[in-house]
């Protein structure tokens, strides 16, 4: 099982790790050995020039960095980075310093102020737990999830997501992306509490999030007896849009269930939402979409390359869990977007854009923030 690999750094690793290989078995073909290498090198740069800061790299805009504390939902992207180009380089170095920035985030496990604790901590402490066996990270893994589910509430049927803004009960499609920490924790302690409440949780979310046509909501609240007080977006466009990086999230997320649970209505409601990704008029033909499916000035909108890495990802994944001319189609769709990623047009040079490896995501247009 591979934990969550969100971000496009970590999805850029561990994609190429399976599209960048030769038909013939020789190894990653040239342009996936180029883009790894960069990846790397960028990596290794952020990593030095974060060492000996409290704070933790989130983003690079206008020549500037933006920064958290290790209680943003993107703590854990750096270390996880780390782990998976150390699975793919096998560099000590690389493991060392991933264990470094791994160790920052040992109080998270405790942290219940939102619902990003599956963010952090996969990426962190699941990637070590998986790559090195080190029981320690067991430990914390099971904790950080005891924190998750003090944000449950059985009444409603759902893990809250915010506790800011007009919302009663907030519940974003991004949260699909922190339940593999359950399911996870359910595995490790035998406490089956844990996966019941991510189906729950999984379940709510495909009733009520989702749209006819297979796109998703960003933000569904709900009354304090579970029956839905309000549909909308936070991030996206309009209430009506389809936000690309949270189609991204919905089909990594559903992919992850059925990987973790087996159950067919979770693989029916993945392939659901890659058919609105793939076939949407709105993709362009690199395949990184734009911010918003209905932005109003495609093709001049921006790119988010953020809402491409994720969704290659869960493609990839999804190659693996069907067959046939499904499976093929799946990987080469994915295949598609790394190679667009792996470009100029996307891929940072090497000691440039603040040694992050993506240019052109979209992080909170409607705000003008992180663009």
């Amino acid at each position: 099982m591979r934990p969550i690999v969100l971000i496009p750094t970590v999805a850029l690793a561990a994609t190429l790790l399976v599209q960048g290989c030769a038909p013939d078995g020789a190894g990653r073909t040239a342009w996936a050995e180029e883009a790894l290498a960069t990846a790397e090198a960028q990596l290794d740069s952020l990593a030095a020039r974060f060492a000996d800061s409290t704070r933790l790299p989130r983003s690079w805009n206008d020549g500037l960095y933006r920064t958290t504390d290790i209680y943003d939902w993107t703590s854990g992207f750096l270390p996880g980075s780390l782990w998976l180009i150390y699975e793919l380089r096998g560099e000590e170095s690389l493991a060392a310093m991933a264990r470094s920035y791994t160790a920052r985030l040992d109080t998270v496990q405790y942290y219940t102020g939102n619902h990003d604790i599956g963010f952090m901590l996969m990426c962190s402490y699941g990637n070590q737990l998986r790559l090195t066996g080190e029981k320690a990270c067991v430990k914390t893994l099971v904790n950080g999830a005891e924190s998750l589910v003090k944000r449950y509430d059985p009444a409603v049927g759902l893990i809250r997501s915010w506790d800011f803004g007009k919302w009663n009960y907030p519940v974003i499609i991004d949260n699909m992306m922190n339940l593999e920490l359950l399911f996870k924790a359910s595995e490790l302690s035998g406490d089956p509490r844990f996966a019941q409440i991510a189906t729950t949780h999984a379940d709510n979310t495909m009733k009520n999030h989702f749209r006819p046509n297979n796109s998703s909501y960003h933000v569904v609240s709900y009354n304090d007896d579970g029956t839905v007080e309000s549909r909308g977006t936070f991030q996206g466009l309009a209430d009506s849009s389809a936000w690309a990086r949270g189609q991204a999230w919905g089909l990594y997320g559903y992919t992850m269930c059925f990987r973790c649970t087996g159950e067919e209505r979770y693989l029916e409601q993945a392939r659901r939402i890659a058919s609105f990704i793939l076939d949407n008029p709105a993709l362009p033909e690199d395949m990184v979409p734009y911010w918003d499916y209905n932005a109003p000035n495609i093709p001049d909108a921006p790119r988010d390359a953020s809402a491409a890495a994720i969704t290659a990802s869960a493609l990839v994944e999804l190659s693996t869990l069907t067959s046939g001319e499904e499976a093929a189609g799946y990987m080469a769709a994915a295949g598609k977007i790394l190679r667009s990623l792996s470009t100029p047009a996307y891929l940072a040079a090497r000691g440039e854009n603040g040694y992050f490896i993506f240019k052109h995501s979209v992080g909170h247009l409607p705000a003008n923030s992180e663009i």
